[in-house]
């Protein structure tokens, strides 16, 4: 059985889905770090760096638990651990990858800001917003040229793939899918498949509270634990 230590994030939606993709059994364990619980000491015995998702395998190599932070890392394992949604292969191993560093160097960190900068920050800085806003449709871009000439990121569907459409929101980003018809084509078939609706149904209760209340900015306590000095703590 593995433990996914998760939130409703993209981040989060990557393990989901992966897991949901290669029929390992899960168990989701709720990790609300708008109210703090990413700095619980037990949480931090697993992840240092006090981030979504974690992954405990407990039939782990040797049948011994296994525990993983950061979420390419964990695609990466599961991977491996299940021979799905990666080449075997040199060279289509390294097409995988290279577009998995991608996203966790550019499109997460990125379209992140925009997120940010768009959304939640308390004073709108318009050089901020600019910079980032533009920043999106620059890999936006690279994303619908690459698709362009492949169905998906790396020629078929692979761990690559999972791990950016969660980030796709270009009502969050500044962006529209009419101007990219390659990766809307791409978003819209991989929303379509069972799996991924599956993986990005957890915890759709709270989404939809969410929703509802239609949260925009956090509270104080959560601007605090996610944005605010409690980042900075030393741990």
């Amino acid at each position: 059985m593995i433990d996914v230590y998760f939130w409703i994030t993209p981040n989060g939606y990557k393990v989901t889905i992966m897991l949901e993709e290669v029929g390992l059994a899960y168990n989701t364990i709720p990790v609300n770090i708008g109210k703090g619980d990413q700095f619980k000491p037990e949480f931090l015995k697993i992840s240092p760096n006090n981030k979504i998702p974690t992954m405990i395998d407990h039939d782990g190599p040797g049948g011994k638990p296994l525990a993983i932070f950061e979420s390419g890392a964990i695609l990466l394992y599961l991977a491996e651990k299940t021979g799905k949604l990666m080449p075997s292969d040199t060279r289509g191993k390294y097409d995988v990858i290279q577009w998995l560093m991608f996203q966790m160097a550019s499109v997460g960190p990125m379209l992140g800001q925009a997120h940010h900068f768009r959304r939640y920050a308390p004073e709108k800085i318009q050089y901020a917003i600019d910079r980032y806003t533009n920043e999106a449709r620059r890999i936006y871009n690279v994303i619908d040229k690459r698709l362009a000439e492949a169905e998906y990121l790396a020629g078929d569907y692979s761990i690559a793939d999972i791990a950016t459409f969660p980030w796709i929101l270009p009502q969050w980003q500044g962006q529209t899918f009419e101007d990219f018809p390659n990766l809307k084509r791409w978003h819209e078939a991989i929303g379509a498949r069972p799996a991924v609706q599956r993986g990005t149904a957890v915890m759709r209760d709270v989404v939809e509270e969410m929703r509802k209340r239609q949260q925009q900015q956090p509270d104080k306590e959560s601007w605090n634990n996610l944005f605010g000095n409690r980042q900075y703590e030393k741990r």
